[in-house]
């Protein structure tokens, strides 16, 4: 396997990161049932709190309050999203669809994906906190924003709900980023599943260059048509500006890395991007419920060094973070830690792995980063010049 490469070297250590969080998003109660289901069979006598829930959240926001990273962090309060700011991405009718569920009292709008009473609010406060993110890097405030945000996004497509997500974060605030000028928009997401609505949301666009790497569950019904496999590229002006990354199980810190390497580097050189928004899910951990893909801390810390140096090199520093996935309640927050302390481009780790330890097979993701690689040379340059 190639070995690591640090596309940040000659890049300065980034101050701080501009966080954006606002506790009412803790308001959305997903309920409890079997796993993610809602369902209670009646013969259990404890059930699963759903894997969306405000704790996991909750750790996010104490481990960059009062862990080692905390000098490093600036804290500024979210604000609600208004319903003509949701237009930019979805549909009228979609959006109305919400509203009424949300009068009604709320409603399982597909399947694990429950609109409660309060989830309307938080959605509100989740795409508002993420396109507060997006407007101080757009208005000079800062470089790197980070959107810690709940429920999250990246599922929901232009004119339905999918996957725990109601409201597309990201992509509200992509689409801010174009109508303020940015010429070109990359989008690198890291959840371990397909970030399917974001890439729906610009599938005809020539500019934006969605990219996610993700683990290769394929369709998962109705709600979540595509299935992120290589040979969806993208529509019309959009063709060759869709790249999916489907990783086998267990794919780990180095299988990242050289996918990283292989593609996602040289994909951002060729697009030259002059914004990048980093989707970020730790449930690609080796210790998430939701996923199978072993990265650890030192996988994540890596990945966020690389992306600090692409927006060092292409975005003049600039990234907006969004938060997605990452279920489990102690370790998503390490792993976060990590993040951020790569985007930081800190020369050293601020807190050692309490339980990260995963053996990898080294060779395992070679064979599969290279036939999509071989894939991507049959079809010709994916970004042709204008």
């Amino acid at each position: 396997m190639a070995t690591d490469t640090d596309t940040s070297s000659s890049s300065s250590i980034v101050n701080h990161v501009d966080v954006f969080w606002n506790e009412g998003m803790l308001k959305h109660d997903t309920g409890n049932g079997v796993f993610d289901s809602g369902m209670d069979p009646g013969f259990l006598d404890v059930l699963d709190k759903h894997p969306e829930n405000s704790d996991r959240v909750k750790n996010m926001v104490s481990i960059l309050k009062r862990g080692p990273i905390s000098p490093y962090i600036s804290w500024h309060l979210g604000t609600p999203a208004l319903i003509n700011h949701l237009l930019s991405f979805h549909t009228p009718e979609y959006v109305n669809e919400l509203l009424e569920a949300d009068k009604g009292g709320g409603k399982m709008l597909c399947a694990n994906t429950f609109l409660n009473p309060g989830s309307w609010d938080a959605a509100l406060l989740a795409a508002g906190t993420t396109l507060s993110s997006m407007k101080h890097i757009l208005d000079g405030n800062g470089k790197v924003a980070y959107a810690l945000v709940r429920p999250p996004g990246h599922h929901a497509q232009p004119s339905q709900a999918d996957g725990y997500c109601f409201l597309n974060n990201a992509g509200l605030a992509v689409q801010l980023a174009l109508d303020s000028g940015c010429k070109k928009v990359a989008v690198i997401d890291i959840d371990v599943h397909y970030g399917n609505g974001t890439a729906e949301g610009f599938y005809r666009s020539n500019k934006v260059l969605t990219i996610s790497l993700h683990m290769n569950h394929g369709s998962w019904g109705p709600n979540h048509p595509q299935n992120g496999s290589i040979d969806e590229l993208g529509e019309g002006e959009g063709y060759g500006y869709n790249l999916n990354i489907p990783l086998p199980n267990g794919t780990g810190n180095k299988g990242y890395i050289y996918a990283f390497n292989e593609l996602v580097v040289p994909s951002i050189e060729k697009f030259g991007p002059d914004m990048i928004v980093f989707v970020i899910g730790q449930d690609s951990s080796a210790f998430d419920p939701n996923g199978r893909q072993c990265l650890t801390m030192e996988g994540y810390r890596k990945i966020g060094k690389l992306v600090h140096g692409l927006a060092t090199k292409h975005s003049n520093g600039r990234l907006l973070i969004v938060q997605e996935g990452g279920y489990h309640v102690t370790y998503a927050a390490y792993c976060l830690h990590a993040t951020l302390e790569g985007v930081l481009n800190l020369p050293l780790p601020l807190l050692p792995d309490p339980i990260g330890y995963y053996p990898e097979d080294e060779t395992f993701p070679v064979k599969v980063i290279e036939a999509i690689k071989n894939y991507q040379k049959d079809k010709g340059p994916l970004w042709r010049a204008a």
